[in-house]
Parts: structure tokens; sequence; C-alpha cells
């Protein structure tokens, strides 16, 4: 649990940097701040995406997924937490409307979680910290997330330090069950999983830059629905042979 620890502590401290940053300019430059994480975040999100071995599997899940949070209102769901989240423990006094508030916090609070938690480096880097006891990748993604923080907190808020909490459950379950998993997560999962997650952070890149309004917890189902694909590859694969 160090290294996630090291990791969670990283986006909080990035995060104090970004907002303190930002309240010492003006708002010219907080929208050239803005801009520029949007072009930022979707460069990450193009890199991991093409890292997607089987293009239909991608397309597949998206299109299920977004469905079936759709249906669930994930969105819904994560801005009831930002607005709680607010209460308890966001700035007051602001000019901002409170709803626009509750927004703002709510969707840094997802795509900062989104953002530091898809890719490979967190699903292999958790496991050799619970199998092996090696932090080395985990050091390693907690000084690029920690940059990150800053760029994502100047532009977005204090809802990015909050995604810490996302990333300390989310590392640290794979951290300890990684024992349990490791058997079932083979490179062809863990590429299909890292495209999938390059998608979703396209779309917060699409967000920031004001492209169009996408709800990208919606999309969060596509995820398990990838990794569904993947479990049953060698059965489509002898269903495909049948055929040929």
């Amino acid at each position: 649990m160090l290294g996630t620890i090291v990791n969670c502590a990283a986006v909080i401290i990035g995060s104090a940097l970004g907002i303190l940053f930002s309240k010492r300019v003006s708002k010219e430059i907080s929208s050239v701040i803005s801009s520029g994480a949007g072009v930022f975040t979707l460069i990450i999100g193009f890199s991991l995406a093409f890292q997607s071995n089987n293009i239909i599997y991608l397309a597949l899940s998206l299109i299920i997924g977004g469905i079936v949070g759709t249906i669930l209102d994930i969105d819904g769901k994560i801005l009831a937490i930002g607005r709680f989240l607010e209460r308890r423990f966001g700035q007051q006094g602001t000019d901002d409307s409170d709803e626009k508030k509750d927004s703002r916090f709510a969707y840094a609070f997802l795509n900062a979680s989104v953002l530091f938690s898809v890719g490979a480096m967190a699903i292999v880097g958790s496991f050799k910290a619970g199998t092996e006891g090696d932090y080395t990748l985990l050091y390693t993604k907690s000084v690029l997330d920690g940059f990150m923080s800053i760029v994502f907190a100047a532009a977005m808020g204090i809802g990015t330090a909050f995604a810490a909490l996302t990333l300390f459950v989310y590392q640290g379950l794979l951290t300890l069950s990684s024992g349990f998993l490791k058997p079932f997560v083979s490179s062809f999962m863990i590429s299909e999983v890292t495209g999938l997650g390059g998608a979703l952070i396209v779309m917060i890149g699409i967000n920031l830059l004001d492209l169009k309004k996408l709800k990208t917890a919606n999309y969060l189902p596509a995820i398990l629905v990838v990794i569904g694909f993947v479990l049953l590859d060698p059965v489509f694969t002898r269903i495909s042979e049948l055929f040929v």
C-alpha cells in the first residue's frame, strides 16, 4: 500500500499547488490553462487509446457501456457525490452559483479520478507492489500524476484533490487482491483496458475544450464490458474458426 499512499499524496500536493497558482492569475490566463489542459488530456487519451489491439471490442464496449451507464444514470450519481463533498469540504463565498460550483467540483473529481486510475501503470504497478513488493512503477506514476494534478487543479479546481480517494480505493484494492487477480490479467487485457481508458480520457479532453458536453461517467461500465470481451475472446476465436 506504500506506493498507493505516495501516489495519493502526490495528487493532493499537486492539486494544492495548482489551486494556489490559479488564484494568482487572471481569468484570461485561467482560460488558457483550461485550453492547454484540454489539449494535453486529448494527447494522453489518444496515446492510450491507440494501445487497443481490437477496435471492435473498443467500439462495442463504448456503445454497450454507454447505454448501461445512461440507464443507471451514473453521471447523476457522481454529481450527487460531488455535491456532498462540496458541502462538506468545498470553499464558500465564491461568485459562482451553487449549481455551477457543484458541477465544476463534481466533474473535477470525476475527470481526475478517471485520468489517474486508467492505464497500464496503475494496473501493473499495483500488481508488482502486491506480489513482488516492487514500488518503482507506482513511484514513477506518482511523479507523473503529481504534475498532471497541478494542471488539472489549476483548470478545474479543488475537486481534483479528492480524486486521491478514488485512487486510494482503486489501487489499494488492486494491490491487496493482486495475488488472486494476477493469473487472470493478460497483456491483452491490459492493452484493451488501457485503450478503453484512453477513449474515456479523450472524452474528458473534449469536455475541457467545450467542444461538446459528454457525460463521461455514463461510459464507465464500458471497462467491465471490454474485460468481458477479453475473457470471452477464446470462445469468439473458436466460433470464427468454424466459419472459416
